[in-house]
């Protein structure tokens, strides 16, 4: 769980230390709200690699509260509901607003971090691709290699893993904050690091080619995008 970013959400006090102690120790990075309006403050200000949500919170339910996420403000992050409402018409309730897992209270915690696993590995992409391609450029997550028309890039690590990300995510565009938070967690390094590393990555990958794939979009972030053909 190394660098996950997780929202938990519960109202219940010491269950939820007692989940986000264990999260943390996993490596991951969690906040923690009691109800929805701390947590809609959240996801407004920060990135979240996937969000933990309990069902019965005091005002808004995590039902109503993650179908307006979708709706109102799009976003598409995983989210497992935490209840202990383990009837069938709630599960399929859960799913109906929104929701892409449902553990039922009391879990087992390992139970829980696997869940999460599960839903990171799908939303990034990693549970069948083996290879990533956008246009001509490739790469191997098990061999640590990327080529782009069929010639190989040399890549620092850093740089491997923040294509790695823009190739995962392609055609969206990736905030500064979720790279810096993918790559270093809370340990961000000095604010020239990710520019020197995409530095670094943009002459790998476009200088020596005709076409540019790695784009810039000043005050929103990053992409790797196929370039658009030109008119005849």
């Amino acid at each position: 769980m190394d660098n996950l970013s997780i929202l938990l959400v519960e109202d219940h006090r010491q269950l939820a230390q007692t989940v986000l102690e264990y999260l943390e120790q996993q490596g991951a990075t969690v906040d923690y709200a009691g109800n929805t309006h701390l947590a809609r403050e959240l996801v407004k200000e920060h990135h979240y690699d996937l969000m933990l949500l309990d069902v019965m919170l005091p005002g808004e339910s995590g039902f109503e509260f993650c179908r307006s996420l979708r709706e109102e403000l799009t976003l598409d992050m995983p989210v497992i509901f935490m209840t202990a409402r383990d009837q069938l018409d709630d599960k399929l309730e859960g799913f109906k607003n929104g929701g892409d897992d449902y553990i039922v209270k009391p879990f087992a915690l390992p139970e829980l971090a696997a869940r999460v696993h599960a839903q990171i590995r799908r939303q990034r992409r990693e549970v069948t691709a083996n290879t990533l391609q956008v246009d001509d450029l490739e790469l191997d997550p098990a061999r640590q290699e990327a080529r782009r028309a069929g010639q190989p890039l040399k890549l620092s690590p850093t740089a491997f893993r923040i294509l790695r990300i823009l190739m995962r995510e392609s055609p969206k565009v990736v905030s500064r904050e979720q790279l810096e938070q993918e790559l270093w967690g809370d340990l961000v390094p000095d604010s020239d690091a990710l520019r020197s590393h995409l530095y670094n990555l943009r002459k790998a990958v476009d200088k020596p080619f005709a076409n540019a794939l790695l784009n810039t979009l000043p005050g929103v972030g990053f992409c790797i995008q196929s370039p658009e053909p030109s008119n005849p």
